[in-house]
């Protein structure tokens, strides 16, 4: 009996590892496939999510769920509206201003560069910067091929992304109708005991995931914005939005989004890169002890080196959205199955740790 089990178990642990990557693989060929319309998909399933929210409210104040539906959309609609007259706009001049300046502040940072070797020759400083400069001048000569050859599908890039803006609303708006039927028809193809632990599960995680990222984001990118403008960094407002973008993805999105605007500042200035650097990382740090643990309440349990692995085994298999799912879907599994461990049908809150770069 003991051979036998042990021999099963060897089989267990021996098969499982391939399966796993076989179905990773699979999904990353699925993906890849069917790029488009799962991208749309899960845009207009997280829109919808989050819609959902003040959808209830309407719903408690005696409002019919159709009507209740139809007046956040129109909100919501107008708020979109709202932002890409004032503010898109504005984002897409400094866009298209910063790509036309990073050639200029590369060919700067290279005289930067030859100036101070010629310094420290000067003072005999063993420095050769040769190999550091020529690899900056195939970075402007790349650099420039890319904005020459990018600059031909703009007009197409923005049609497509309006066709598919318009597609994840429209599929938002017949979520958050009929979404609920489709919901339990999935859920019922699971085992029976697997089915309320997942779905609470499910529900917990991406509720208490997205709604603290786009707040933590939204924090960032309020309070960075008037620091860049009083400290007159050029594109005040894309750096600030792009740092608070990065929030969306966890564990490593802010590090990635303050790296980015300091390196992009520095080729410019280094002083003024110092003061980006340290005005970030102290906002950072603030919203990473303060909100952070009031957003997401005490989350134990997965350890942060199995968050990061996760995020990157999402990016493999479908990128940007993949880093953008891939925490809550961790903390899904985990929670699934540390309820059917406990057997609390309750206890379905996710247990995996989210630093925010924090130490």
């Amino acid at each position: 009996m003991r051979r036998s089990a042990s021999l099963q178990s060897l089989l267990f642990y021996g098969l499982g590892g391939p399966i796993v990557a076989l179905n990773v693989w699979l999904l990353s060929v699925l993906f890849r496939y069917f790029q488009n319309p799962i991208t749309i998909l899960s845009f207009a399933a997280i829109l919808a999510f989050l819609l959902n929210y003040p959808v209830k409210f309407f719903e408690r104040a005696k409002i019919s769920r159709t009507l209740a539906v139809i007046i956040v959309l129109l909100v919501t609609l107008t708020l979109f509206v709202i932002v890409g007259v004032t503010l898109v706009p504005l984002l897409i001049d400094q866009t298209i201003q910063l790509l036309n300046k990073i050639p200029d502040w590369l060919s700067a940072s290279q005289a930067n560069l030859v100036h101070l070797e010629a310094i420290a020759k000067q003072r005999r400083l063993p420095i050769d910067l040769r190999v550091l400069t020529s690899q900056i001048n195939a970075s402007i000569q790349n650099l420039v091929q890319q904005l020459a050859s990018s600059a031909v599908g703009v007009a197409g890039t923005l049609l497509s992304g309006l066709l598919n803006f318009v597609l994840v609303v429209v599929l938002a708006f017949y979520m958050l109708l009929y979404g609920d039927r489709v919901w339990y028809g999935l859920i019922n193809l699971l085992p029976s005991k697997f089915r309320i632990p997942f779905a609470k599960a499910l529900q917990l995680n991406f509720q208490n995931f997205f709604l603290s990222q786009l707040l933590l984001g939204l924090f960032m990118t309020v309070v960075l914005t008037p620091i860049f403008l009083i400290l007159k960094v050029p594109f005040a407002l894309l750096f600030a939005i792009l740092i608070g973008i990065s929030e969306l993805i966890p564990f490593i999105g802010a590090a990635l989004g303050i790296g980015t605007v300091v390196i992009l500042v520095l080729l410019q200035n280094w002083w003024l890169a110092v003061q980006v650097a340290i005005a970030a990382i102290f906002m950072q740090q603030i919203k990473d002890n303060l909100l952070a643990p009031k957003l997401l309440g005490n989350f134990i349990g997965l350890n942060p080196i199995w968050i990061f692995v996760a995020i990157l085994m999402g990016y493999e298999i479908a990128g940007l959205l993949g880093t953008l799912v891939a925490v809550p879907i961790a903390g899904t599994i985990k929670g699934t199955f540390d309820a059917l461990k406990s057997g609390n049908s309750g206890d379905f809150m996710s247990t995996f740790t989210i630093h925010h770069d924090a130490e």
